[in-house]
C-alpha cells in the first residue's frame, strides 16, 4: 500500500524551530521528487519547497527561503523539513507529497503535478 506520513508538526512560539519527517511505504522515495505544501484556514494551498530525486535541486519558496531546509534520505525512505525561526504566519497545515522529478523547480512547482499525499501535520506558531 502507498503511503506517506508526516509527523513533527506541533505548537511552537514565534522564533522556534520544527522539524517535520515525510516517511513513505509501500514505493520508493528515490524515483520521486518530494514537495511540500501548506494550508491556512481561507487560503489556497501554498507550494512550500520541493526536492528533486538525487537532492542536487532544492526550490524554496521565498516566504520560506533562508529559514526552511529540505533533505532526503532515500534509504530511510523518508525526507525532512527543518523549519526555523519560524512566524505566526508559518502555521498551517503541512502536507508532503511526490511527483516525477521535473517537477520541481522555480519555475514549475505545482500541486497538481503531484500524486500521492500525506494525510498533513498541523504546524502552529503563537506565543
Amino acid at each position: 500500500q502507498v503511503q506517506l506520513v508526516e509527523s513533527g508538526g506541533g505548537l511552537v512560539q514565534p522564533g522556534g524551530e520544527l522539524r517535520l519527517s515525510c516517511a513513505a511505504s509501500g514505493f520508493s522515495l528515490g524515483y520521486y521528487a518530494i514537495g511540500w505544501f501548506r494550508q491556512a484556514p481561507g487560503k489556497e494551498r501554498e507550494g512550500v519547497s520541493c526536492i528533486r530525486t538525487g537532492g542536487g535541486v532544492t526550490y524554496y519558496s521565498n516566504s520560506v527561503k533562508g529559514r526552511f531546509t529540505l533533505s532526503r534520505d532515500n534509504a530511510k525512505n523518508t525526507a525532512y523539513l527543518q523549519m526555523n525561526s519560524l512566524q505566526p504566519e508559518d502555521t498551517a497545515v503541512y502536507s508532503c507529497a511526490v511527483a516525477r522529478p521535473e517537477y520541481c523547480s522555480s519555475s514549475n512547482f505545482h500541486p497538481d503535478e503531484y500524486d500521492y499525499w500525506g494525510q498533513g501535520t498541523q504546524v502552529t506558531v503563537s506565543s
